[in-house]
């Protein structure tokens, strides 16, 4: 004979059912409850964004700060060589060209091994040094998106106008660097799509080899300072499209600072802070940067800015700084007569 189940039981088990239903018991997990996937970016090119690159640790400090933590940075390099801690994967090989990574077909395993969904490019910088016609390396420039796109057909592509070269070795560097990013606008205007956009970023305007480069070609901290500041609007922009309160936007008053020692003696030090407007399009009327100096350090004097407390306000000439450009205020310091090499932090706020 067969049982019935007792009424009370078979409640108890529609129940159970329902509960387990809502909670994604019986089948995959919903939408809602699943964790949600970093937005993975790598940054490409040769030893400007590698070695070391340090523009990539204060663009991933920039988007951090604004509150862009659900990122991965992506590459098969990885080296903790900068100041800033940051997620440092990259994909900045030193000495590569874009024509001879096109040529020799390196990008697709790179691209298998991290799985990006947006590349920032700042890659022809030896081709250039070598004398490649643009139309060459703009024909591997092609090569190099229709890999991306052959591995994710959505990849967006950030592609910079790469910065001036004036290395003592070649006086004709300068000038073909110009004739090269003269045509990159027009490229990409005709590889763009839709579904996987290329965006050009001037990387070139406002850039000074002599006081943003240590040898004409590879950037030091100001030079840095200004490549993330370019970057970060372009790439916040494919984070979130359209969002108002984007530092990048106009009228939105973002910026950064950079610190670096000058010079060194024993009980004190000399410091610089390069202050760089994070808007790629409106101009910034007003400074501050508070700095955060070692136990023990002391500011005893500041020029090209006024002194309050720990913070460092705009001078009445240098307040102003146009979209992408950098102004420069110094400082000394007193040390412990112990104290090792000179740090400090520095934090910007600009309207």
């Amino acid at each position: 004979m067969r049982r019935r189940c007792h009424p009370l039981l078979a409640t108890f088990l529609a129940a159970l059912l329902l509960f387990a239903a809502g909670s994604g018991l019986t089948g995959a997990p919903s939408a809602a409850a699943a964790a949600a996937t970093p937005v993975r970016i790598m940054p490409l090119g040769d030893s400007i964004t590698g070695s070391p690159g340090c523009w990539r640790s204060l663009l991933w400090n920039q988007l951090q700060n604004a509150g862009y933590t659900d990122i991965d940075f992506v590459g098969t390099l990885n080296a903790q060589s900068c100041a800033l801690t940051h997620d440092a994967d990259n994909e900045g090989h030193g000495g590569f060209q874009a024509t001879a990574t096109a040529d020799q077909n390196l990008l697709p395993g790179w691209l298998a091994a991290t799985r990006p969904d947006i590349v920032v490019m700042h890659f022809g910088t030896n081709d250039v040094w070598s004398s490649i016609a643009p139309d060459t390396i703009l024909a591997a420039y092609t090569k190099l998106v229709g890999q991306m796109r052959a591995g994710n057909p959505a990849m967006k592509v950030l592609v910079a106008q790469i910065i001036p070269i004036n290395p003592s070795s070649c006086a004709e560097c300068a000038a073909r660097t110009v004739a090269f990013n003269q045509r990159i606008p027009a490229w990409a205007d005709g590889i763009t799509t839709a579904q996987s956009p290329v965006t050009v970023v001037d990387q070139w305007t406002g850039f000074d080899t002599a006081t943003d480069t240590y040898d004409g070609v590879h950037p030091n901290a100001s030079g840095d300072a200004k490549m993330a500041a370019r970057w970060y609007p372009a790439l916040a922009a494919l984070l979130t499209p359209g969002d108002p309160g984007d530092p990048g936007d106009p009228g939105s008053g973002g910026c950064s600072a950079v610190f670096r020692a000058v010079s060194v003696w024993q009980g004190g030090y000399q410091g610089e802070v390069t202050v760089t407007n994070s808007s790629s399009t409106a101009a910034i009327s007003s400074w501050a940067v508070t700095l955060a100096l070692p136990t023990g350090s002391q500011l005893t004097q500041v020029w090209n800015g006024t002194l309050t407390g720990t913070t460092v306000r705009n001078a009445g000439w240098n307040g102003t700084v146009t979209a992408g450009a950098s102004t420069t205020f110094g400082f000394l310091a007193s040390t412990p007569a112990a104290a090792g090499t000179p740090s400090a932090t520095a934090t910007c706020s600009a309207s």
